[in-house]
């Protein structure tokens, strides 16, 4: 497998055309298609269906277009940064989170670096929790945010704490809990509870969350995919649900933390084996940065 025939896949999978495809990457038509071959043949399965007049991926398309993506994605940035590397100072920082809520937090620490750093250049992805953490363990990335209990510390991984993030009820604005100071988790047993089935939510709520779904009835759960989603939900008064209290906070829902509930280890991840000049530096800020 080669980059030609990934680049290649991913534009024709992106236009849905051939001949576009072609003109984009500047080949031959006929080239793009014996790229797209050799690669299903490698592969195994068809990536396309093709007729004389349309282009559709298949389900094995489908699920390799973000993996082709985000290999060739890959190796754009590590020619970038062998490139940059030997004809000026700048410095790329691989940080790794887990879903978008902790980029506000993210910003907080970026904003003094940018200041301090002037050489650091922060390329941030957010993807969900198992594939970032492939990226982790595969040095893809050289920072990664995350809860502690949520990733697997294995040889020379270090885990920092930088704050501890309590475990809450969150519920529409004009909930008549949403002025308490504290709620017992029983008290949410006729309440509707709302499921998020996202690597998003930390491992501690979803444990909480499964309990509170065997006392409630099924007509008042509802399931979702993501974390806007259940936000979403909450916001529009279809039931509570439980979440550590980060930046997804809106001025429509209330965040009342659960009794007898531990608070979370919030903090970031690295390898001793890579913690160079420039990620020493950026821990500094960050630890000098964040309120404990």
């Amino acid at each position: 497998m080669n980059t030609a025939q990934l680049e290649s896949f991913i534009q024709v999978a992106e236009n849905l055309n051939f001949a576009r495809a072609a003109e984009i990457l500047n080949i031959t038509q006929s080239a793009v298609s014996r790229q797209i071959h050799s690669l299903e043949e490698e592969l195994g399965t068809k990536l396309l269906h093709r007729t004389t007049r349309t282009v559709t991926l298949t389900p094995a398309g489908l699920c390799f277009l973000e993996d082709a993506k985000n290999v060739v994605g890959r190796l754009r940035l590590a020619t970038e940064k062998i490139q940059r590397s030997n004809t000026s100072d700048v410095q790329v920082l691989t940080i790794g989170c887990e879903n978008d809520a902790v980029l506000d937090f993210l910003c907080q620490v970026l904003k003094p670096c940018r200041e301090q750093m002037p050489e650091l250049h922060p390329f941030i992805r957010v993807i969900p929790h198992r594939a970032i953490l492939n990226l982790f363990y595969q040095n893809e990335l050289e920072l990664l945010f995350g809860f502690k209990d949520d990733i697997p510390l294995k040889d020379e991984i270090i885990y920092q704490e930088l704050i501890k993030i309590p475990l809450c009820c969150a519920l529409p604005d004009g909930h008549p809990f949403a002025r308490r100071s504290e709620i017992d988790v029983q008290e949410l047993y006729s309440e509707g509870i709302i499921i998020c089935d996202s690597y998003a939510i930390p491992s501690r709520a979803v444990a909480i969350r499964e309990q509170l779904s065997q006392h409630v009835a099924p007509e008042c759960t509802y399931i979702c995919e993501s974390l806007q989603v259940l936000l979403t939900l909450i916001r529009a008064g279809y039931g509570c649900s439980v979440l550590p209290r980060l930046n997804y906070m809106t001025s429509e829902i209330s965040y009342v933390p659960l009794k007898n509930t531990e608070p979370l280890s919030y903090g970031f991840f690295y390898k001793s084996a890579s913690s160079g000049g420039i990620l020493k530096k950026f821990i500094s800020i960050i630890n000098d940065t964040v309120i404990r």
